[in-house]
Formats: C-alpha cells, structure tokens, sequence
C-alpha cells in the first residue's frame, strides 16, 4: 500500500533518535530531510555536554542531514505542573528524578550551540488555551524579550540559524506585534508556536491564515505541532514551508498510518 507522503519531510527524533526507525530507513525508505530534537529532553538525557563531546547531534546520531532543536518551550507549555515562569526564565521540576533546573534565554543558547543543530530555536512561552487577553499579552512580550536575549546569546550564528516563534495566543493583534517585534531581530526564519494545541479546527485555520502572510516571504516559515494530513495541507496552501509533528510516528508504532486515500489501523 502506497504510504501517504507528507508534503514536507520532518521527523520528530526528541530525544536523539526517531523510535523504529534507523538512519538508513529514514533516509533510504522515509526519504525524511530533517530531523527535530528537544533541547529540554537531552540537556536531562543524555546531556548537553556529552552530546557536545561526541561530536555534536549529527555524529551522536549519526546523521548527516539537517537537524533543527526545539527550545523547550513547549515543555513551558506540557509540564505547567512541573514549571514556574519568571521573567529571567523557566524552573522546571524534572519529570524524570523531581531534580530543580532553571532555563533561562542564554541558558537555552548554551545547550542549543552545544547540541549543534543547524536550525535552533529561540525560548519562548506556549500559551495554554484558553488565555486570556491579558495573560496572553504579558507571555507574549515576554516571548519577544526572551528571543532578542537569545539572539545576543547565541555563540554559532554563522553555523546556526536562530528562529524566532510567533505568540499571542488567538489574538490577531497580539500576533501581529509578536511578528513585528521579531522581525525587528533580522532573524533566519519564523515560526508559528501555540496553535494547534486543542482548539477547534476553526480557530487555528483563522490565526493561520492570517500570520502566515504577514511574515516574511524570503526566509522559512514554519509552523510547529502539526502532523494530520489536513493540517498539513492547509499550512502548506497558508504558504508554510515546514512543520514537524510527533503523530506520524507514534501512530505507526501502534499499527496506524495514513495512506493517499484514507487512515489505515491493523
């Protein structure tokens, strides 16, 4: 049965590795162009440092294509039980041994420029939905100071390039600003954060559709967390370039797939 192909190739490998498959099967059969990482799941296992000593993510992971970091900003989003936001940056109780880390802007830039990823993302807050406008607004000037604090903490930008991650919630103008303020950085690229994390279909086609043409046509647009096949295709007629999701993955490895014509289960 012919495999569903995405319209843009990333394989979501958190913590170092996508789970089975090897690198020759995601080349050779997935014919995948970029692998994702999480900076917050390597720098607890196995360590920034270790990573680094071997070599950087492509040698420990032995791959030789693009990799892109996410920023663990994410994880602001999914541990909100195990994190406490300040304005200096994020204490997270580790979920693995409830050991305390703090990470802050140029902490984060310290362990993405260890890792050594070709695309790294700068730190930011996903908003839980709902928020309200208030709190929304006061994460999201947060978010703009977090990245211009990374972008001055970045040690490689001649080898990494450095995203900036739209916020503001479902609120057009907070996404606006949140654009602006980042473009003001000159950044490599762009990217969409805290959509398509449980709102109705409706709402995240609208903020979609509204950011994607805001933002600068000349460097990569990207949109994260999604990986059904309509949310795919709707970025991508938005004018996305790249996204990356978990979902195809883990649904394989519980018997599931998406073909060219429908979801298949075993």
């Amino acid at each position: 049965m012919e495999i569903y192909k995405l319209l843009y190739s990333c394989q979501f490998g958190t913590q170092a590795t996508v789970k089975s498959l090897t690198p020759e099967e995601l080349k050779n059969e997935v014919e995948a162009q970029i692998i994702l990482s999480n900076t917050y799941h390597l720098y607890l296992r196995p360590g920034h440092e270790i990573v680094k000593e071997a070599g950087g993510l492509h040698k420990f992971m032995n791959w030789d294509r693009p990799i892109l970091t996410d920023s663990g900003g994410f994880q602001v989003f999914s541990l909100k039980d195990l994190r406490k936001i300040q304005e200096d940056g994020v204490e997270f109780k580790s979920h693995l041994d409830g050991k305390k880390h703090f990470f802050s802007p140029e902490k984060v830039m310290e362990i993405e420029n260890a890792l050594g990823a070709d695309i790294i993302m700068a730190f930011d807050e996903c908003c839980p939905y709902p928020s309200t406008y208030e709190y929304t607004k006061k994460s999201m000037e947060r978010t703009s100071r977090w990245a211009a604090r990374c972008k001055a903490a970045h040690k490689n930008p001649d080898k990494q390039g450095l995203f900036g991650i739209i916020q503001g919630g479902f609120y057009k103008d907070l996404r606006k600003e949140s654009l602006e303020d980042l473009i003001k950085l000159d950044l490599p690229g762009y990217a969409i954060g805290g959509i398509a994390i449980g709102e109705p279909k409706a709402e995240y086609l609208d903020i979609l559709r509204y950011i994607t043409p805001l933002m600068p046509k000349d460097k990569p647009r990207y949109m994260m967390g999604i990986g059904t096949p309509d949310y795919l295709i709707e970025a991508v007629l938005a004018g996305i370039d790249m996204g990356d999701c978990v979902l195809p993955t883990r649904i394989a490895r519980h018997g599931t797939a998406f073909t060219s014509k429908r979801e298949v289960s075993n």
